[in-house]
């Protein structure tokens, strides 16, 4: 069974900005109720359709598949409930380990967030000087929530926070 195993933080400055241009990713989701999201996605010219169940923490199953393009395009135009998530995703390396910072676009603009991925939930993780306040365990910063609610219907309070 595959299993994600992820961290998620804001980030404190723009430190993570030099290095190669951000892919543009968008995404939907078909499905996102108790836990269990299905995921269609299209990064850069590649597309995917993503199972995930219920998190553990920042531990949760997870099965990716590699589908044509079109069918990832015709899903995001016709299949996807709630809204679409748009952002590019720039991969960083610090530590040995690839970061991959976010930078939502559309109804999410003004939300940056890093996320690494690790081969066990406890692994030591050196933090980048960009990286501030860890959000791994707020459901909001997830991107089917983002979908559902996206970042700019927040309110005020929330997007000072951030």
């Amino acid at each position: 069974m595959g299993i994600e195993i992820e961290r998620k933080f804001l980030l404190s400055d723009d430190g993570w900005r030099p290095g190669p241009a951000g892919v543009p990713y968008r995404q939907g989701y078909l499905m996102a109720d108790g836990g269990l999201t299905v995921r269609v996605r299209r990064a850069g010219e590649h597309g995917y359709l993503t199972i995930k169940g219920p998190a553990s923490g920042p531990e949760r199953p997870e099965f990716e598949y590699e589908i044509p393009v079109v069918d990832a395009d015709a899903m995001l135009a016709n299949l996807v409930r709630g809204g679409l998530v748009d952002k590019l995703r720039y991969r960083r390396l610090y530590h040995g380990l690839v970061w991959e910072v976010d930078e939502f676009l559309g109804d999410n603009a003004g939300l940056i967030v890093a996320e690494v991925e690790l081969e066990r939930a406890d692994q030591p993780v050196t933090l980048p000087p960009w990286v501030g306040a860890e959000v791994t365990a707020d459901r909001r910063y997830t991107n089917a929530a983002l979908s559902r609610h996206p970042f700019r219907s927040w309110g005020e309070s929330a997007n000072r926070d951030n």
